[in-house]
């Protein structure tokens, strides 16, 4: 009922008009005539882009790393890194707001050092990729770092000791046992990961208040959606960007879900 219905009404309101007569594909070609509608997809499809790319290398080598040679000491450090995100979005930004502005942080010397001495030359936009990954792995890698040290729990121990037994060392086990098993987890990590990246609203929302407009408020396809929607007062424009938001993530979610065999069942 919260799923599917909005979907429904979202999709009626990109095919109609304010009226509510049926204009087809009208307001889908009047929003990708927008100068806005190109460059707030470039700029969520870099961030999602390095957001995937952290997340599938980052934590799964975190993940072996807890489950191997830091094993002894995996559950304070799993603490550690699942704590941010205890954090909701808009703190988290808050919080790196302050560690980002060379005046107030406690690594002002190190940005400093790099050339930045005030938060608008930090906060530019072809910075906000970056910033934004930054941000979100912070928040988001420790609890999938959980999942996978989980789901690396559930490898059976004769199958890593025959590897050992065979000769292979940590590195060989990682890529020809423990990565294959692990191929459905990324998988779905990364189908939730895309769905919340292409959504990116609060970020680039907070940020261009606190530079003072110097980050466009249609940064991102959901920032556009809102400005069609709440500033414009054109629903059915909004609703539009949000039916081609969910296109691209149903469609990325199927090519994972079927690289990735995601409901293939194991042959015994």
């Amino acid at each position: 009922m919260f799923g599917v219905v909005p979907v429904a009404y979202a999709l009626w309101l990109s095919m109609t008009n304010s009226s509510g007569q049926l204009v087809g594909l009208g307001n889908f070609t009047r929003v990708f005539a927008d100068y806005r509608f190109g460059s707030a997809f470039a700029h969520i499809g870099l961030y999602v882009t390095l957001w995937l790319v952290s997340l599938m290398v980052l934590v799964v080598t975190l993940a072996l790393m807890l489950h191997g040679r830091l094993k002894r000491t995996s559950a304070v450090v799993r603490f550690i890194c699942y704590l941010p995100g205890a954090f909701a979005g808009a703190s988290s930004v808050l919080i790196w707001l302050i560690l980002l502005d060379p005046v107030a942080s406690p690594i002002g010397p190190l940005l400093r050092a790099v050339g930045w001495n005030s938060a608008a030359q930090v906060m530019v936009p072809e910075n906000l990729p970056v910033i934004f990954t930054i941000i979100a792995f912070w928040t988001g890698a420790g609890s999938w770092i959980v999942i996978m040290y989980g789901a690396l729990n559930g490898i059976p121990n004769e199958v890593i000791e025959a590897a050992r037994i065979d000769g292979a060392g940590a590195v060989q086990i990682a890529l020809r046992i423990q990565l294959p098993m692990l191929r459905k987890w990324i998988a779905y990590m990364l189908i939730l990961a895309f769905a919340g990246g292409a959504q990116l609203f609060v970020e680039p929302q907070l940020v261009g208040t606190a530079s003072f407009g110097q980050v466009p408020d249609d940064w991102s396809p959901n920032q556009l959606s809102y400005q069609y929607a709440f500033v414009a007062a054109d629903f059915n424009g909004a609703a539009a960007i949000a039916i081609v938001l969910l296109v691209l993530s149903l469609g990325c979610a199927a090519a994972a879900v079927f690289k990735a065999g995601l409901f293939e069942r194991g042959h015994s």
